[in-house]
């Protein structure tokens, strides 16, 4: 994985392999207007702790703080996936409706797809109406991984 942080928070954390990463960095460096530098942020230890201790089961909730800079009804959709708990998942459905936007269901989906923040904002919680897992940028096979591992690790 590769991350991005502001002193506000972290603003990248996305699988290496995404066809869209270089499209990010982009995207990050116009709304940030900031030039981007490889090396060492004070979000990145915590950051660290943090994924490993979700990769172990024993992390359900991320305290590392976020940035999040895109469009209100982005931001909007981010702050709901943030509210989808650890091990469950919703429809874009349900979102959508949980957003008063029940017409806004396309919408969603492609607001999910431009988060920056793999993992910590869950977009990976979401799928299709009829329960099928379906648009994860980091591949179906990464998103059933994760849903099956936060299932086992789920507190009872």
């Amino acid at each position: 994985m590769i991350a991005g942080a502001t002193d506000e928070g972290v603003c990248l954390l996305e699988f290496t392999e995404r066809k869209i990463l270089e499209a990010q960095w982009t995207g990050l460096r116009r709304l940030l207007k900031a030039t981007v530098t490889e090396g060492p942020h004070p979000h990145f230890s915590l950051l660290q702790q943090e994924l490993d201790a979700y990769f172990a089961g024993e992390l359900h909730t991320f305290t590392v703080p976020l940035h999040m800079p895109g469009t209100e009804f982005q931001q909007a959709v981010w702050q709901l996936l943030l509210a989808v708990p650890y091990g469950d998942v919703r429809s874009y459905k349900q979102q959508a409706t949980l957003l008063q936007r029940s017409e806004a269901v396309r919408a969603v989906g492609h607001a999910n797809g431009m988060n920056r923040i793999s993992i910590i904002v869950p977009c990976h919680r979401i799928v299709a109406g009829n329960g099928h897992l379906t648009g994860y940028g980091g591949g179906i096979w990464r998103k059933e991984w994760l849903l099956a591992h936060e299932s086992r690790h789920q507190k009872k």
